[in-house]
């Protein structure tokens, strides 16, 4: 049995673990969930798990399988527990590597001297037992080797996934910071959204949210269009792999429309159903290209609404918190705001957003706001329960001549 630990966006951690938790129930798993701490999930479970995770984690960053942990004191008790591990038994000399190390107290003073010191002890492994050495790809290396300090321990994963878990595969059009696809994951667990419950996403950019959630409607799990760096490994069994994707039973797909997204942009609606197309998805999507002031809920069905708010010239709104509130960005969630009380009755709005102040704005009280980080950029996901009361408030107001 291997230990584990899978990274996941910060504040994530718990809708990580209990997605965990389901994949336990996979036919054949022994994967074992164990604890959270801040930025991913432990866990254990024999070798085919990690293939088992990788295919179907959608909120987990990457999968590192743990090969050392042990007490240290300077760069040199790092190499030396790096050089003691069996590396060769994992990948060959003619595979290229990186490494990565992150620290939290740690009291070293360079991570890029302890970067390569790991490295070196790599190396200088390969070398002693075959006269050469991996050489180092830092954009598209083979390998990917981790080491993680913090005050006292260091421990040194390899990494099962390769390239980080939220590229899915299916994504070759993004718009202009685009929400990674293991955090529209996350969102939507978050929410309590499930498929067949009527989704919206009103400013919906790169369709990011709508391709996850199709996928999730759809049945195709967010490994199933791309390749792992465990595939290069020396004892992979392409044919555990391939029975466990062949296991992969599509869902019906919906006779109704249940998903729906619009966009100001009427690029970013053109793109969004490039993406839908890419990542396989076979049903239909309504799209329209409005203002997200001016929509209209799309079922009498009440549902969720999950939308990030774009910074930048699409709506005038900009997303520098150091910066006056302008005009426009008072005026469109202003006029927002309105639209989600006369028109979403019944519905549960999340917005997920690095504005803190996004409810003034709105002239909405939330019911929750929970904390997350998109990459360093600390967030809050905004939940407002739109009641049948609202409209009725806003009926009675005299309107203007």
């Amino acid at each position: 049995m291997a230990s584990y630990f899978c990274p996941c966006p910060r504040g994530m951690e718990a809708a990580l673990a209990e997605e965990l938790t389901e994949i336990t129930q996979l036919p054949g798993s022994t994967l074992k969930v164990h604890n959270q701490v801040p930025g991913g999930v432990h866990c254990s479970g024999a070798l085919e798990d990690a293939y088992r995770v990788n295919l179907h984690s959608r909120i987990a960053s990457r999968v590192l399988m743990r090969m050392a942990a042990g007490g240290y004191k300077n760069e040199n008790d790092i190499y030396d527990l790096t050089l003691a591990q069996p590396w060769e038994e994992w990948f060959g000399v003619d595979h290229t590597i990186r490494v990565d190390v992150t620290a939290v107290k740690s009291p070293l003073k360079s991570l890029e001297f302890t970067t390569l010191k790991i490295k070196d002890a790599i190396c200088d492994r390969y070398r002693d037992m075959y006269g050469s050495r991996p050489s180092v790809n830092t954009r598209e290396p083979d390998m990917r080797i981790v080491g993680f300090l913090d005050a006292h321990q260091y421990i040194v994963y390899l990494d099962t996934s390769g390239e980080a878990l939220f590229k899915r595969g299916w994504r070759d059009e993004t718009g202009d910071a685009p929400l990674r696809e293991n955090l529209a994951a996350g969102l939507l667990r978050v929410s309590g959204w499930k498929p067949g419950t009527p989704l919206f996403d009103p400013m919906c950019g790169s369709g990011t949210i709508l391709c996850e959630a199709a996928q999730m409607v759809q049945g195709i799990p967010p490994g199933a269009r791309r390749r792992f760096a465990f595939e290069k490994f020396h004892d992979f069994q392409p044919a555990v792999w391939a029975d466990m994707k062949n296991a992969i039973k599509p869902n019906p797909l919906p006779s109704e429309p249940t998903i729906f997204g619009s966009d100001i942009s009427g690029d970013m609606v053109a793109m969004t159903r490039h993406n839908l197309k890419c990542a396989g998805i076979m049903f239909d999507i309504p799209l329209k290209q409005i203002e997200a002031q001016e929509v209209k809920a799309p079922t009498e069905q009440p549902g969720i609404l999950l939308t990030n708010p774009p910074y930048g010239e699409r709506i005038g709104v900009r997303g520098d918190s150091s910066l006056p509130e302008d005009e426009l960005a008072t005026s469109f969630y202003s006029a927002f705001g309105t639209t989600l009380k006369q028109r979403f009755a019944g519905w549960t709005a999340f917005l997920f957003t690095a504005d803190l102040g996004l409810p003034k704005l709105l002239r909405l009280k939330e019911a929750r706001k929970t904390p997350f980080f998109n990459g360093a950029l600390e967030c809050r996901l905004f939940r407002f329960d739109m009641v049948a009361g609202y409209n009725r408030r806003e009926e009675a107001k005299p309107k203007a001549q």
